[in-house]
């Protein structure tokens, strides 16, 4: 018997309840469309990367903890910049204690983003709440670890997020600056993990496998990955990461030579 809700005010319809062989054959039919879609979703990626730009030639300024910043300044010295137009400021439903129900619950769900400045990448939250409330906030829900700025001027307006929260994408080329991407509404709901920014930005996850222009920054994957604490430049690929590639490069390479190759 299927599990029972009582609270429910009406009755459930759910799936068969089968043995563990058929349930295994339908997962295993679920897998191979899913794979398909990881497939299909890596294509669209490598079709984002191929995007045209367009330059950013308006002065932007922001206030952060540390004083004024220009949009250059957010990128922190890396080549690409996620910025993230939340709703906490005045008029905003919860002000000042809270920020949009929405936007807190894209602020919850970001990683720590020691993995994306890794990928030469920085991530930023903007609003036009003043600093002090946006520190008392981050103090008060856990949020320490996004770098969170002040909009003074128009570019909420400018970038289409000034009455709706969406996520901008930028690539930095010495003092130019150049808009690459955007997205809001569901394709917000999505954000927060690392893979999910680096899959919007031009470079990408920056991965030997991945279908990227000529030219682009790659290299293998796994061995760049470290702990949040312990990123450092010109650091030697982790060894025990490059164990898990390789025996992962051979197990792909067993797979698509067919089960001749695996026998022993």
């Amino acid at each position: 018997m299927p599990p029972s809700n009582a609270n429910a005010s009406a009755v459930m319809r759910t799936p068969p309840v089968v043995s563990a062989a058929e349930w295994q054959a339908a997962r295993q039919q679920m897998l191979d469309k899913e794979k398909a879609h990881t497939h299909a979703r890596d294509a669209l990626v490598a079709e984002r990367r191929r995007m045209p730009w367009v330059e950013v030639t308006k002065s932007y300024a922001f206030d952060g903890p540390t004083g004024r910043r220009s949009l250059v300044e957010l990128f922190e010295g890396r080549r690409q910049l996620i910025v993230y137009r939340a709703f906490y400021e005045p008029g905003v439903h919860g002000w000042p204690e809270h920020g949009c129900r929405g936007c807190s619950m894209v602020a919850d769900q970001v990683a720590h983003p020691a993995h994306l400045n890794a990928r030469n990448t920085t991530l930023a939250f903007v609003s036009r709440a003043p600093q002090a409330d946006i520190a008392r906030m981050k103090a008060r829900m856990g949020w320490a670890h996004i770098p969170w700025f002040t909009l003074t001027d128009s570019f909420d307006a400018d970038f289409q997020v000034g009455e709706w929260h969406g996520t901008n994408v930028f690539f930095r080329d010495g003092e130019r600056v150049f808009r690459t991407y955007f997205l809001d509404n569901r394709g917000d709901e999505q954000m927060g993990g690392t893979w999910n920014y680096l899959d919007i930005t031009p470079l990408g996850r920056q991965e030997a496998w991945e279908d990227a222009p000529e030219g682009y920054p790659q290299t293998p994957p796994y061995t760049w990955w470290n702990w949040h604490d312990s990123y450092a430049p010109g650091v030697a690929p982790a060894l025990d990461r490059v164990a898990v590639r390789d025996a992962r490069d051979a197990g792909e390479k067993a797979q698509r030579a067919g089960p001749a190759a695996t026998q022993g």
